[in-house]
């Protein structure tokens, strides 16, 4: 196993530094200079680690001002303040890279791996073994673009989708109702992988993304019309006549 980068240990570090209180939420971090002495690395490596917290939704950095501590309750807020459709969105376009890029560097063994989840989709009863291999297909397909920034994004996406309740409650009437349908087109994915073929890659993510949002819109319209008819059915009990107006002999 290749050793971990040294930024991402850096990121530990400052997480933790945050979670003690040592940098309070809503406050500004130290200076890259300062945070380079702290942990005795290099500026370049500070800067790397602090787009990773940024991307990981823990700071924010404001252009002449500084790198500020995210409060918790802001961090919720943000997630929660993204719709089904537009991380559903940005995955379809992120992972769809990622798939390409995973084409030309993916490994026999990570195409075993891939294989494995698809066996574990396809004849597993439980949803949450199923979901499990669901998020590891795509994983292992980050991680094979050899790119930490993409590999990283996706999972902030997937932190997300498991975070927000809208996601979660959408994906799960979507995904619960469409089983053979994410079988099949995970698996035109690894063929497209197995391939090496990155067009086909991208193609093959793309369809099974569009395929999602066009379902989380046919779901959305359904609820949508359900509360219609919800509405419409308790204004016809509250103005009804029926029980004043007799029935005809």
């Amino acid at each position: 196993m290749k050793q971990r980068r040294l930024f991402w240990q850096i990121v530990d570090k400052i997480e933790s530094s945050i979670a003690i209180g040592q940098y309070p939420t809503g406050s500004r971090l130290p200076s890259e200079r300062l945070l380079a002495e702290t942990f005795d690395v290099s500026r370049p490596t500070i800067r790397e680690a602090i787009i990773a917290l940024e991307v990981r939704g823990k700071v924010e950095v404001k252009t002449s001002s500084g790198v500020y501590v995210l409060e918790h309750e802001k961090q919720l807020e943000n997630v929660n303040a993204i719709s089904p459709f537009e991380l559903t969105q940005a995955r379809a376009l992120i992972e769809g890279e990622a798939a390409a890029l995973a084409a030309s560097s993916i490994t026999d063994k990570e195409l075993a791996n891939l294989k494995q989840t698809l066996i574990d989709m396809d004849t597993s009863i439980d949803a949450d073994i199923t979901d499990a291999a669901d998020k590891q297909f795509h994983i292992i397909i980050a991680k094979a673009t050899r790119n930490k920034a993409i590999e990283d994004s996706i999972y902030r996406l997937w932190d997300i989708r498991q975070k927000n309740e809208n996601i979660k409650e959408a994906y799960l009437n979507v995904c619960c109702g469409s089983t053979a349908d994410r079988t099949k087109e995970h698996n035109v994915i690894y063929q497209a992988l197995e391939l090496r073929n990155p067009t086909k890659a991208r193609e093959a993510m793309h369809h099974h993304f569009n395929r999602l949002i066009n379902a989380l819109f046919d779901a959305s319209e359904a609820k949508a019309l359900e509360e219609i008819k919800r509405k419409s059915n308790a204004s016809r009990d509250l103005y009804s006549l029926n029980h004043i107006v007799k029935t005809p002999l």
